[in-house]
């Protein structure tokens, strides 16, 4: 199969991995910079160029799409849906799931467990915002923030209030969380490839932190998972419409509540911490699940 990787970056980990692993499975892989692609949108043949020239239909797509670049990549890879190469995770699916807000309302009308968690607009509200999620401390996060950068941990009531006046005040769009004390810092990163955790490690957050995320100096170690855990993050990535799926998930006294849902996940943490070869599972799964214009959108939305 001729194999498209959208990565801005082919000397990353995830995408020499990915590279790696179709060459040794006999397919032929192509690196291809979303924001170097262009579109010809208005013909009855829709193409993408890439550097001056035309690309070809690619059997299947991976979409390695930076948070940064949401709306270009989502948009290019939309375009190779519509000339019929099967996505690995579709664009529609994508866009979903870097929305936080929007990912916590659908796990929430699924009745998926998660953090109490509340949104706002008019520091007017703030008191009651506070309430609703359970009082100090608690967890305000920015909606577009990746890797752990814009999450704040407010300690007490007065803390909260002053964070959330200046998120506020600032006019960027944030939601507050429930502070789960008894995870004591760690989650559990499922990785989900179809209707399966293929791999899972803890990620525990270095001391004086309250973040996990192995970019802010957390560390990963192998865990076993229990069968409510596996089931949840199996039935998150199905909401979110994620063949594959890196989904975050904290221990808590009412079972596990899921963090987050990435549709990107990084390859090397999961990988060094497990011993299993993820790029060759997914892969394996395209080999199964490629087919020409196989997608449920097909393209649209």
């Amino acid at each position: 199969m001729n194999i498209a990787i959208l990565s801005r970056n082919r000397k990353l980990y995830s995408t020499r991995r990915l590279v790696e692993a179709c060459e040794q499975r006999g397919h032929t892989p192509m690196v291809v910079d979303a924001l170097r692609t262009y579109m010809d949108i208005a013909s009855n043949k829709p193409q993408a160029h890439f550097k001056g020239e035309p690309l070809p239909n690619f059997d299947a797509v991976i979409p390695r799409i930076g948070a940064s670049i949401t709306f270009y990549g989502t948009a290019v890879l939309r375009q190779f849906e519509m000339m019929g190469s099967y996505p690995l995770n579709e664009s529609v699916a994508i866009s979903r799931s870097r929305d936080k807000l929007r990912t916590m309302q659908l796990l929430s009308r699924k009745g998926v467990g998660m953090p109490f968690t509340g949104f706002a607009n008019n520091p007017d509200d703030i008191g009651d915002l506070i309430k609703m999620v359970g009082g100090a401390p608690l967890v305000i996060k920015l909606l577009e923030g990746t890797q752990g950068i814009g999450v704040v941990l407010a300690e007490t009531q007065k803390a909260a209030e002053s964070v959330l006046e200046a998120f506020m005040g600032l006019k960027v769009n944030i939601m507050v969380q429930e502070y789960i004390k008894e995870a004591g810092g760690a989650d559990i990163r499922c990785l989900v490839i179809g209707d399966k955790v293929v791999a899972a490690m803890k990620r525990q957050a270095m001391e004086g932190e309250f973040r996990s995320n192995l970019h802010r100096g957390g560390s990963a170690s192998l865990i076993r998972i229990s069968p409510a855990e596996r089931a949840t993050a199996v039935n998150a990535a199905k909401i979110m419409g994620l063949n594959v799926a890196g989904v975050d998930l904290l221990r808590s006294e009412r079972g596990p509540l899921v963090m987050e849902v990435n549709s990107s996940p990084g390859l090397e943490g999961i990988e060094a911490a497990t011993g299993k070869d993820i790029a060759g599972m997914i892969i394996e799964f395209i080999e199964k699940n490629a087919k020409p214009h196989r997608t449920k959108t097909r393209g649209k939305g």
